[in-house]
């Protein structure tokens, strides 16, 4: 398959057509699409989550859809705003963590010899170390606040991605249509972009989704021990004053489970969004699709074993 053959088939309109197609993508689809609503316009329609509304630990009410916090801040309002945060920060550094990894990668498996052992050296590094443990020591050094947390995220998750995408790129280097522009005299920046990266738009695509979900777990989890600012209102403060008002001690499930739902559903929309992706991105789930769709309009049922044709013509 040619390189301008595999842009082709991962264009948006084929993109699109796989969510629409796919019910677990679609699902996925429209999960991520609530939330992307409520982190848009949900701030506008609440009030002040800092303001001090109610009793303190107040259940859930009608006045108080989801109680308040034991500072006595409506949960819901808190929840709502923290959602634009959290998904900034989450997109965003899974954005950015693909986004350098590629760089590297891509050069170290383009130009291979010494410039590869170097890369490779740096990234191995970074693999070696753990990520959440390393972003602990340098959050705990650092100033605190929303960037600082995304700097974080960014230096501990990027290698994994590079490493993928050189493995990747020494595949690709050897094909012939990279071969033959490097006969035709074409910049080696104009062979990256133009014909070895849109060959790996189905990779970049799930790096992306993967480091999302990676990055949103990873800011709630440093958030909940305290390494954030805990005077911004994100999901993972939420969660961090709730464990200082001893809700789980005193039963107050409304300051921290719907906080942990929202997100456990972001991460199950991303999963499912990316199966849709998988789907015309994986040659070998395009062949069993393929099989199935042949196998259903010759009135036969697909079975568990590998099924067989018997031709009587």
């Amino acid at each position: 398959m040619s390189a301008t053959s595999s842009r082709r088939n991962f264009g948006i309109a084929q993109w699109w057509d796989a969510i629409r197609r796919d019910r677990k993508a679609g699902m996925g689809a429209a999960v991520l699409a609530v939330f992307a609503f409520i982190a848009v316009l949900g701030p506008l329609l609440v009030g002040d989550p800092q303001a001090l509304v109610g009793i303190p630990l107040q259940a859930p009410s009608l006045h108080h859809l989801l109680g308040t916090t034991g500072q006595g801040q409506d949960v819901l309002a808190q929840l709502i705003v923290g959602t634009r945060v959290s998904l900034l920060i989450g997109f965003g550094v899974g954005l950015a963590v693909v986004l350098i990894g590629a760089m590297v990668g891509v050069t170290a498996g383009f130009y291979g010899g010494r410039i590869d052992a170097l890369l490779s050296l740096l990234f191995n590094v970074f693999l070696v170390i753990p990520g959440l443990p390393l972003a602990i020591v340098i959050a705990a050094y650092l100033p605190t606040g929303s960037f600082t947390l995304a700097l974080v995220l960014i230096i501990a998750g990027w290698a994994w991605n590079a490493r993928v995408i050189r493995a990747q790129t020494l595949s690709l280097r050897r094909r012939d249509f990279v071969a033959a522009a490097i006969v035709t005299g074409e910049s080696d920046f104009r062979i990256i972009l133009s014909e070895i990266l849109p060959t790996m738009t189905s990779l970049l695509v799930a790096q992306v989704i993967g480091s999302t979900i990676y990055a949103i777990g990873a800011q709630v989890g440093l958030e909940f021990l305290g390494l954030g600012d805990v005077s911004a209102v994100t999901w993972g403060t939420n969660l961090y004053w709730a464990q200082n008002d001893s809700a789980l001690l005193t039963g107050a499930w409304w300051t921290f489970a719907p906080t942990g739902f929202c997100v456990a559903l972001v991460g199950f929309g991303l999963s499912m969004l990316n199966s849709g992706f998988d789907e015309i991105s994986n040659p070998r789930l395009q062949l069993e699709r393929a099989w199935r769709e042949h196998l259903n309009r010759r009135g036969l049922k697909t079975a568990r074993s590998t099924p067989v044709v018997r031709s009587h013509d």
